[in-house]
């Protein structure tokens, strides 16, 4: 459908008015097998192969609700903070599509797993508290794959294959109110989800994605305005682009007294505009009603326990942690976070020199940067935690240089061998020794008559260069403060 074009409403407009905006998230748990039968729940098998009676809804296959993806949607309630309710209830929301082999799909409505939870987000130093509504079940439908025209005739293909793949929505509340926020929000809950192990997030295989509620009010009004839902979110650029362009677009037409009503719309990332789908669905339209074919769901205190025993330290918890054990700024402790692995590695360096900050500096950058090139995440680095810190021992004690270090990483990086195995076999150990240090720096002194006349005169940053000169003979070995004090011990 190709979108009408209109006049966007200019930033003097938009400040009139304040948007509203909640966030649906739709979450794929990392569960071996699909939600309610036996069938794997990977990424890229041929088409209609991971299928059987059940995901094909064949008459007669009952649905079994997998242990496993209830202990992942537990802990994703868990980690945003979510009452779980003891009791919950599978529900059928109707609806007909060429990729729901059902017709319906099995959700949860009025008794939902979780629910009363919430989202702490920083935005330019200012930090919000945003509600979750909800959090329930569902399984996923299958996928529609569109080929074009041929012949006059549009082809269109159905792969069953995601069919029954389990999912959990995650509901805001309506508390956000820039498109900043809402991308604040969705990161923050993206990385939660990650850390405790619910979800690889992994967008490009739709593992995560978004629906944006999108309203706007007068400034200072207490009613709602009509809202739009932009469906299939599946980046935070996008969302950003599409909620700044549903807020122009509503308050354009606001501008213009025309009428707005409440509809689904999809994203156009060529554009970079929101285009209308169909009008929007109410509860009563789904046609909700219990599953017939499932039991009420009970999750008991002892199950709760056990799967709370068994959470990580989650991100907002790790940061504040490291910023105040480590001594940390906001910003290294935010890198550090970004995902578990990195901060697992890093605490098990600090722990091993004492001496956060250096181990800090050494995994965002050094290692960081040896990683990026060869395209590996952390938790596959050669270089292990215990041998970075082993490296940053011999930096402290004084046996390696600092640039020496950055030599024997990447030699370690390559070889996953250790720093000493690589000094011993390579003879690449800092020199402190004045005797052997002594006959360099009187070599360099003697091919440097100008800069020694220089430092005499008192031009004393000149050293730097003498450093430098003994630096290079040595091969990056010598010892930088045994070299200073020698030149200008030998100089003076």
């Amino acid at each position: 459908m190709q979108a009408a074009h209109i006049e966007l409403a200019s930033p003097d407009l938009i400040a009139k008015y304040e948007p509203v905006i909640g966030l649906e998230v739709h979450c794929q748990l990392a569960t071996r097998t699909k939600i309610f039968c036996g069938c794997p729940a990977g990424f890229g098998a041929p088409p209609n192969t991971n299928v059987c009676p059940v995901c094909l809804a064949l008459p007669g296959a009952l649905p079994v609700l997998s242990r496993e993806a209830v202990e992942l949607a537990i802990r994703a309630s868990v980690a945003l903070n979510c009452k779980v309710n003891p009791v919950s209830q599978f529900a059928r929301k109707n609806y007909f599509y060429p990729d729901s082999p059902k017709g319906y799909q099995i959700s949860q409505y009025e008794l939902p797993l979780s629910e009363h939870g919430s989202v702490d987000i920083i935005v330019e130093g200012h930090p919000k508290r945003i509600g979750v509504t909800r959090i329930h079940m569902e399984d996923d439908a299958g996928k529609s794959q569109h080929d074009g025209f041929r012949d006059s005739v549009r082809y269109t293909y159905v792969d069953l294959n995601r069919s029954g793949t389990p999912l959990i929505e995650i509901v805001s509340e309506p508390d956000m109110r820039t498109a900043e926020e809402a991308v604040a929000y969705f990161a923050e809950v993206k990385q939660a989800l990650q850390f405790v192990g619910v979800s690889t997030c992994d967008m490009e295989k739709g593992h995560l994605r978004c629906d944006a509620n999108v309203s706007v009010r007068i400034k200072g009004a207490e009613k709602f305005g009509i809202r739009a839902e932009v469906k299939n979110l599946n980046s935070f650029r996008f969302l950003k682009q599409a909620i700044e362009f549903e807020i122009a677009r509503q308050v354009a037409i606001a501008e213009s007294g025309g009428h707005m009503f409440q509809e689904t719309r999809l994203f156009d990332p060529e554009t970079g505009e929101t285009v209308g789908m169909r009008s929007k669905e109410d509860a009563h339209d789904y046609r909700y009603f219990p599953e017939p074919d499932l039991v009420p769901l009970r999750v008991s205190e002892q199950w709760l326990a056990a799967v709370k025993s068994k959470m990580p330290e989650l991100p907002a918890v790790k940061r504040r942690r490291f910023i105040e054990q480590y001594g940390l700024s906001e910003y290294d402790a935010d890198v550090l976070t970004q995902n578990r692995a990195i901060g697992e590695y890093f605490d098990e360096v600090a722990a091993a020199t004492k001496d956060p900050k250096t181990s800090a500096n050494w995994v965002m950058g050094d290692l960081s940067a040896l990683l990026n090139t060869a395209g590996k995440p952390i938790d596959e680095s050669p270089v292990t935690a215990k041998n970075l810190g082993e490296l940053l021992g011999l930096i402290a004690s004084g046996e390696l240089s600092g640039k020496l270090a950055k030599e024997v990483l990447g030699k370690m990086f390559e070889s996953g061998d250790t720093a000493l195995l690589i000094m011993e076999r390579e003879g690449l150990r800092q020199i402190s020794d004045s005797g052997a240090l002594g006959k360099i720096v009187d070599e360099v002194i003697a091919a440097n008559p100008k800069q020694v006349e220089q430092y005499r005169a008192g031009k004393t940053t000149v050293i730097g260069f003498l450093v430098g000169q003994v630096m290079k003979q040595s091969r990056g070995q010598a010892n930088p403060a045994a070299v200073n004090d020698l030149l200008k011990s030998r100089l003076s």
